[in-house]
C-alpha cells in the first residue's frame, strides 16, 4: 500500500498541471446536468425509480449496477492503448470515470431528497468522489470541515470550500488513476490485459464510490 500511495502521489503531481481543478466543477455540472448522450442524473435516476416499482433502495442498487458496467466499459476503452498512448489513456480515463462517478452519486442524492441544483449538495457528491478514507483523512487534517452530508445539510453555502474541494478531488482522481496505470503498467505489454484490469479496477472503484454515497447521503424525504 505504501508503494502504492507513493507512486500515485508522484503520478499524480506529474499529470496536475495537465488536468485543471476547474475541470472537476465542468464535468460535474455536465454529469449532473446531463451531455450527448448521457440523461440528467435526476431523470437516470428516476427512470431506475419507475422500473423498480417507487422503491428507492431498489432503484439506487440498480443504478450502482448500471454504473459499475459504464465504468468497466470506459476503463477497457481507455486502457487499450498500450505503452505508446499511455500518457494520453490516463487524462482520457480520469474524465470518462469522474462523470460516470458523478452521474451515479448524483442520482443517488436526488432519490434521497437532496436538491441536485443547491450548491451545497453538488460539493457533498465531490466530497463522496473522494471515497471513505480520503474523507476521513482530509478531515481530520482540516483540509475538508466535515462529512458528505454535513456538507450537503450545511445552514450556508461556503464559496471557499469550492475551490479547495475542487483541488482537493482532482488531485485525489488524477493521483489515483495514475498509480493505478503505474502499477498496472506491466499489463499493457499484453494484448487486452491492460484493458481488463483497467475496466475492471474503474468498475470496483465506481461501486465502493457508489457504496459509502448510498451510506452517507440519508434518507432526506423522512426529515
Amino acid at each position: 500500500m505504501g508503494l502504492r500511495r507513493s507512486v500515485a502521489t508522484s503520478a499524480g503531481s506529474k499529470l496536475a498541471p495537465r488536468v485543471a481543478s476547474g475541470y472537476v466543477r465542468t464535468v460535474l455540472d455536465r454529469a449532473i446536468d446531463g451531455v450527448g448522450p448521457l440523461r440528467s442524473a435526476a431523470a437516470s435516476a428516476d427512470s431506475r425509480l419507475v422500473d423498480a416499482g417507487g422503491d428507492v433502495e431498489k432503484a439506487i442498487a440498480g443504478l450502482m449496477r448500471l454504473h459499475t458496467s459504464l465504468a468497466a466499459a470506459q476503463g477497457f476503452v481507455t486502457n487499450l492503448g498500450g505503452l505508446t498512448t499511455a500518457a494520453f489513456a490516463v487524462p482520457a480515463n480520469v474524465v470518462g470515470v469522474t462523470i460516470v462517478q458523478c452521474h451515479l452519486v448524483a442520482g443517488i442524492a436526488h432519490l434521497r431528497g437532496y436538491d441536485l441544483h443547491d450548491p451545497r449538495v453538488r460539493n457533498a457528491i465531490l466530497a463522496c468522489m473522494l471515497g471513505e478514507d480520503a474523507v476521513k483523512t482530509l478531515v481530520k487534517r482540516h483540509r475538508l470541515p466535515s462529512s458528505p452530508m454535513a456538507l450537503a445539510t450545511s445552514p450556508v453555502h461556503d464559496p471557499v470550500l469550492d475551490e479547495r474541494l475542487s483541488k482537493e478531488v482532482t488531485a485525489e482522481l488524477v493521483g489515483r488513476t495514475a498509480g493505478r496505470r503505474a502499477v498496472t503498467m506491466i499489463g499493457r505489454r499484453v494484448p487486452f490485459l491492460g484493458g481488463a484490469v483497467g475496466g475492471s479496477s474503474d468498475a470496483w472503484a465506481t461501486w465502493q464510490i457508489g457504496s459509502f454515497a448510498a451510506d452517507e447521503l440519508k434518507d432526506r424525504r423522512r426529515s
